[in-house]
């Protein structure tokens, strides 16, 4: 009996281990093009091929609940028309397309509200294991309609919800840029280290309550010093192309081993803090767009330089924010943590890439 519960537990474990995978996978397949070239576009702003590129990467965003219940699919070893189900009904409920008129026109812009994406590819892929044997020869007509009117309409229902849940968060965040300016880049710089490699949007959450001057700065900083810390720690167990999406695409990628060892955010979030608090220091400054990202496609750095004085803030001090610091940061976190106190094991952060 305790070898059945056991395995019970195991077969749950993995099961939300591999949605949350999947939909980190989506995240961040979609989110590294536009971050890896938008500030290399505003370089050739007006000519036609960088238009058409912006135009493309950005468009891509917007799949990002298609791709992430497709690569659900994929981990958990399900069919195309499993997948497909899966898929349609994380994107009807996203919030992505949305309606301009009653003429039925439609709109889609943005990558939707990611808290609600993850809640819908959950029933999803329930919907999908109870019924994927019950509809015989009809499945390929029945079963993405029944997936994307029953989890679909229930994450249309929570939409509105969770987006003010994200949107509460957002004003509560907003309340540390009030403070005194160190202690508020400390903050700043821990709550968006928490929330880049949570189900929320961080770029979301920094448009949403216009984070800008040193307190998108003190974001971009600790977002980066947490995706240098987490990417050294698990440097042993993932391959090189995983260790540098870290940084050069999201830390997002670790959502799935965050959420499930809590433990992890302890060295980011002392990282974070300290991070935040130099960048002030620092008076390295960004905008809302920013402050979200991170070193991720150096819009971090590259804003904070455009942003900031330049009387006062050089290239050296741009490189000693989001390179020398976060590494050196990084590196002593990972000696604290995995050698010094054992808490943290290279396992704890190998990611699942399929």
């Amino acid at each position: 009996m305790q070898r059945i519960k056991h395995s019970s537990a195991e077969t749950i474990k993995k099961f939300i281990v591999d949605i949350l995978n999947g939909t980190s996978l989506g995240i961040v397949l979609t989110l590294i093009p536009s971050a890896l070239v938008s500030q290399l576009l505003l370089l050739f702003a007006g000519n036609a091929i960088a238009s058409k590129v912006a135009f493309m990467t950005t468009l891509i965003q917007s799949t990002l609940p298609l791709v992430s219940g497709f690569a659900v699919g994929q981990i958990l070893k399900l069919t195309v028309i499993d997948s497909g189900a899966i898929a349609l009904a994380m994107f009807v409920s996203s919030g992505v397309v949305k309606s301009t008129s009653n003429s039925g026109d439609m709109v889609i812009a943005g990558s939707g509200i990611i808290l609600n994406i993850l809640l819908v590819a959950f029933l999803a892929t329930i919907l999908v294991k109870l019924t994927e044997r019950s509809f015989g020869h009809f499945k390929i007509l029945l079963q993405p309609l029944v997936v994307t009117v029953i989890a679909g309409g229930i994450g249309l229902s929570t939409l509105n919800p969770i987006s003010t849940v994200q949107m509460w968060i957002g004003d509560a965040v907003s309340y540390a840029t009030n403070w005194t300016p160190v202690l508020m880049g400390a903050v700043l710089g821990a709550a968006f280290a928490f929330l880049i490699v949570s189900p929320l949007s961080s770029v979301g959450i920094a448009m949403a309550i216009g984070l800008t001057g040193i307190g998108s700065g003190a974001a971009n900083a600790g977002i980066t010093v947490a995706s240098f810390t987490l990417a050294l720690m698990g440097a042993k167990v993932n391959p090189i192309g995983g260790t540098l999406a870290h940084f050069i695409g999201s830390p997002k990628i670790q959502m799935a081993n965050m959420l499930l060892k809590p433990k992890l955010f302890i060295p980011t979030t002392l990282a974070a803090s300290t991070m935040g608090a130099i960048a002030t220091l620092f008076k390295i400054k960004g905008t809302p767009f920013s402050a979200g990202f991170g070193f991720s496609g150096l819009i971090g750095p590259l804003t904070a330089y455009t942003e900031s004085d330049k009387a006062s803030i050089t290239v050296v001090f741009i490189i000693l924010v989001f390179v020398i610091f976060p590494i050196l940061l990084a590196m002593m976190m990972k000696w604290l943590f995995m050698t010094k106190l054992k808490m943290i094991r290279a396992e704890d952060l190998k990611l699942t890439l399929q």
